[in-house]
This record gives C-alpha cells, structure tokens and sequence, in this order.
C-alpha cells in the first residue's frame, strides 16, 4: 500500500478544536486545515467543491497538482496560482499559511471571474487600437500624400479630402461610442429613478432615424399600444437604445427595394415590451451568443462598409441590464432578425 492511501485511512487527531473548525466554517472561500498530510477541517465550500468526505483523507488525494502540495506539504507560508485542481482550465489562488511546523491552513479562491475580466479588458484594448487604427492610417496616407503630392488635379484632392473626412467621422463615432459605453458601465449598479412615457421614445428615435430612412428607401411600420404605462428609465439612453436598434435594422434590413422595418410596443403585464424586427439576411446561429460583445461583427465587411462600430448592440445590452430589464435577439437566414427588449413598468 501506497503512502498516500495508508495516509487516507489514518484515524482524526484532535488538532482542531471547536475554535479553530468554527473560524474555517465561518470563512466563505474554500478552507482546509491540512496536518501532516491529513485534511482534518474542511469547511462547507470545501466540501462542496472537493467532496463530502474529504476530511480525514490525504490531502494528495484532493489536491493533485505538484506546485501546490510542495508548499502545503512543506514547513513554510506561500501563495500560488493554480489552473487544473478540481476541473481542467479552472484557475486557482491558494494561499497557505503555517498554524505550527506540522499545520496548516490552506484557502482556495477562485480566480475565474478575475481571469475573466482581464481577458476582456485586454481583448477590449486590442480592439478599439485596431478599430481605430485602421482609419487613422487611411487618413495619415491620404494626408501625407497630399501634402507632399503638387501635382494632383482638384478631382482628386477633393476625393482624398472626402476620404479623410469620412474616416475621421468614423473615429469619432467610434470614441464616442467608447465613452457612452463608459458612462452606461459607471451606472450600471444605479438603477434609473425617472419615468418615461415608451411613446416619446419611439417618437423621438423615428425623429432621429428620418434622415437614415430616407437615405436606404426604407419604410418604417409603428405599431404602439394605448394607454402604455410609463417606464422607470434614463429617457437619453432609452432613446439611444432604439437609435441603435433603428441604424441596425436599416443598416442589415433595408437592402433592397420595398424593404420595411417593423417597430412594435405592446404591454405585457408588469412590462412594456419593444421589439425591432428587419426582413434582411438574418444572422448565422452561431453567431447569436456573441453579438453583444464590443466589436463582434458577424459579417464584419458589410459592417465595415456600412459605417457601424461594432459597439451598438453592446451599448444595448448595457442599457437594458441598467435598467432591470431583458434582452432578446432570434434570427432567421433569409428571413431578417427580430430584437425583443422587455423593461419594467414604473406602476
């Protein structure tokens, strides 16, 4: 018989007492008090995560990863992150702490949400420099070429003047995108405390959309039912929500002659219920989970050249989890794309 399984057998000492096991129950993170080898405490998150019956087992039979039983099973304090103790890819902080020359105190917390976050932070930088990279080098070649150009005919200063014009809109549709993203984000544990009549806000956002509806020949169908309760809601990104779901549906549904955007409020009980529905190309389902991400396009040249930031239906998402409500998107190839927002009433 192996050490570790003769270990596993080994009678509970009474090196934890009452005091002790009650300081590690009371902890809400993984904790274990490991003598020798032996687990002789584990509180219920430890249990919950490495069994019912880890107490009075090696700990080797827990824990299996090399770096982490060196230091727990040593005579010193220590801290280390670790991927791959209980499921594969789970990441790990585990921090051990001497009780005496033969004891220890070992806590585990999860990292995965931390992990998480630094994931998207990084990808969220490389992003927005990429997005605002590649307009920003099409505006310093057009610039460059025309101050150093003499002898380029009036035509075609006046195209690269146009192009630089037009990039340089894009940017700043881009930063300001960014910043509103910001600002949505810095309120996103406040919930909205005013009361907005849904009404206005469509009629305001159709106001907006007049220009971009004549310019893609699209017609807009508005159905609203009477006597809409109001909304508890911040009327400015409410209004910005449906500017976005507006220029996406024209920008993906109004692709050709007859095209029709539907706009639909109805009341659903304690909701107010918004939906957007286009008849364009529909979006591929695998796309669907990730399309409210920043940045994700899913047929990023038609986004490109349409003029969208890959920031719109993130701003949404944003703004409906602001306000308490729900987001919903399905999609059909061929048959167009529908956008739900579900938002709670003020009464």
């Amino acid at each position: 018989m192996d050490e570790a399984s003769q270990s596993a057998t080994e009678p509970v000492m009474a090196f934890v007492d009452d005091h002790n096991r009650a300081l590690v129950d009371a902890l809400d993170e993984v904790a274990l008090i490991v003598e020798g080898s032996i687990v002789r405490a584990a509180n219920p998150a430890a249990r919950d995560l490495l069994g019912a019956h880890v107490e009075g087992r090696d700990v080797r039979l827990a824990i299996r990863h090399p770096q982490a039983l060196e230091l727990i099973l040593g005579h010193v304090s220590g801290e280390i992150d670790a991927t791959g103790i209980v499921e594969p890819g789970r990441p790990w902080r585990l921090v051990i702490r001497r009780l005496s020359s033969n004891a220890a105190l070992v806590r585990m917390t999860d990292r995965s949400d931390a992990v998480s976050a630094e994931k998207m932070r990084v990808d969220f930088v490389a992003n927005a420099s990429h997005e605002l990279r590649t307009p920003l080098s099409t505006v310093l070649g057009y610039a460059e070429t025309l101050a150093e150009e003499t002898d380029l005919s009036q035509d075609t200063r006046a195209n690269f003047g146009r192009t630089i014009r037009d990039e340089a809109r894009r940017m700043l549709r881009i930063i300001e995108d960014l910043m509103s993203l910001s600002r949505i984000e810095a309120d996103r544990f406040v919930a909205p405390a005013g009361r907005v009549e849904i009404e206005e806000i469509v009629t305001s956002a159709l106001a907006n959309a007049a220009g971009l509806r004549e310019q893609a020949s699209c017609e807009f169908k508005l159905e609203v039912d009477k006597g809409l309760p109001p909304v508890r809601g911040d009327r400015s990104q409410l209004i910005q929500l449906l500017d976005n779901l507006i220029s996406n549906a024209v920008r993906y549904g109004c692709d050709k002659p007859g095209s029709a955007i539907a706009i639909e409020v109805r009341r659903d009980n304690g909701w107010v219920t918004l939906s957007v529905v286009d008849h364009g190309p529909g979006i591929l389902r695998e796309h669907l989970p990730r399309i409210t991400e920043r940045f994700y396009r899913a047929d990023e040249a038609r986004s490109r050249e349409s003029g969208g930031t890959g920031l719109g239906l993130s701003i949404v998402k944003h703004i409906v989890e602001r306000h308490r409500g729900s987001l919903d998107i399905r999609s059909t190839l061929g048959v167009g794309t529908t956008v739900i927002v579900r938002l709670p009433t003020a009464v």
